[in-house]
């Protein structure tokens, strides 16, 4: 089975009656994050988690299928989450669905990947797996889905501050529904007991702006302004700001790099190239002067790196979350450096 973002919901329930292998993939990491989440809503007994990341089973596909087909201490249901880059899983999904013997679901997902890699055509023509691919929303529809969000919670959001919470959240849903959830609680609302939100309630749950919020720290980075750099990690110490969170806005600007810099060239000119985009509306306007001194920044050889520098990060955080805003900090220093201009 293979779905996009357009009949996701629509093919959801299907494949949590009939699929065992779940891969989501495409440049919206959220919106596959998100999706995965989805279908695990629908599973009848989803049971215990236990992940594994790409890197885990790249070194071990075996394991993969052992842990599948195997029992939890108590007997209980259980199912696999993995947090992939690429085609990391590949060998391993091989592995597992070579044998038909049936196992625990297996969500994967994969930065990096489409629906055009190994691992997504492995699994797109079986009736026993679901392949889906995320592009990157637009404000209008994280807007959209903001509100959808606000709507299950009992909160009755405006089209201004269901647009104010899309952008703080940099059209990422996961950090979106966090300041929801944050809402909901703050005004005692339920689906049972709705309760209207102000710009007031807004302000009082901490929810920031583009402006104030965490894509300042990301601009500061990824812009080199080292001199500005102690000052905004100590804002995000302040603001307890989650580091696995923000380094997911890094991810998706650094994705947006990627993507301008593929459609501009090698030989490129920056500043024109953004000014177009920009009146194209493919691009903020607010956010030209960032993404023209990024991507100046950050190109070719550079760029990738970057993009590698982050995912590493992404994993070490994980794997240490005691000391994950120790790791944030001194990672993003590194970052600040090497985009800083040359003297």
């Amino acid at each position: 089975m293979k779905a996009t973002q357009k009949d996701f919901k629509a093919q959801a329930p299907r494949a949590a009656r009939e699929a065992r292998v779940f891969f989501f993939c495409g440049p919206d990491e959220a919106g596959a994050h998100d999706a995965a989440h989805h279908v695990l809503s629908l599973l009848p007994d989803p049971g215990e988690r236990v992940e594994f990341s790409g890197a885990d089973i790249k070194r071990d596909p075996v394991r993969l299928s052992d842990e599948a087909r195997s029992s939890s201490l108590f007997g209980d249901s259980r199912h696999i989450w993995i947090r992939a880059t690429g085609d990391e899983a590949h060998d391993a999904l091989e592995n597992l669905v070579a044998d038909d013997t049936p196992g625990w679901p297996v969500l994967v997902v994969a930065s990096g990947a489409t629906d055009k890699s190994r691992t997504a055509k492995l699994l797109a023509g079986r009736g026993d797996a679901l392949v889906a691919m995320f592009y990157p929303p637009d404000l209008r529809s994280v807007t959209g889905a903001v509100r959808d969000m606000a709507d299950a919670a009992g909160v009755t959001l405006s089209g201004d501050l269901a647009e104010r919470i899309a952008k703080a959240a940099a059209l990422d849903t996961r950090l979106a529904q966090s300041e929801v959830t944050k809402l909901a609680l703050y005004l005692d609302a339920s689906a049972q007991a709705p309760r209207k939100a102000d710009a007031a309630a807004l302000e009082a749950i901490g929810a920031r702006t583009e402006d104030d919020g965490f894509m300042s720290l990301v601009n500061v980075v990824l812009g080199g302004e080292v001199a500005k750099l102690s000052g905004e990690l100590k804002r995000m110490h302040e603001l307890g700001l989650n580091p696995v969170g923000l380094l997911l806005a890094f991810e998706r600007r650094a994705t947006q790099l990627a993507q301008l810099a593929a459609r501009m060239g090698p030989r490129g000119n920056v500043r024109q190239f953004i000014e177009a985009e920009s009146n194209a509306k493919r691009v903020f306007w607010k956010d030209s002067r960032d993404l023209i001194q990024q991507l100046s920044a950050w190109r070719g050889r550079k760029l990738a790196r970057l993009v590698d520098r982050l995912i590493e990060l992404h994993r070490q955080l994980l794997a240490n979350s005691q000391n994950a805003e120790l790791l944030l900090a001194q990672g993003l220093a590194e970052i600040a450096r090497a985009a800083a201009p040359r003297t």
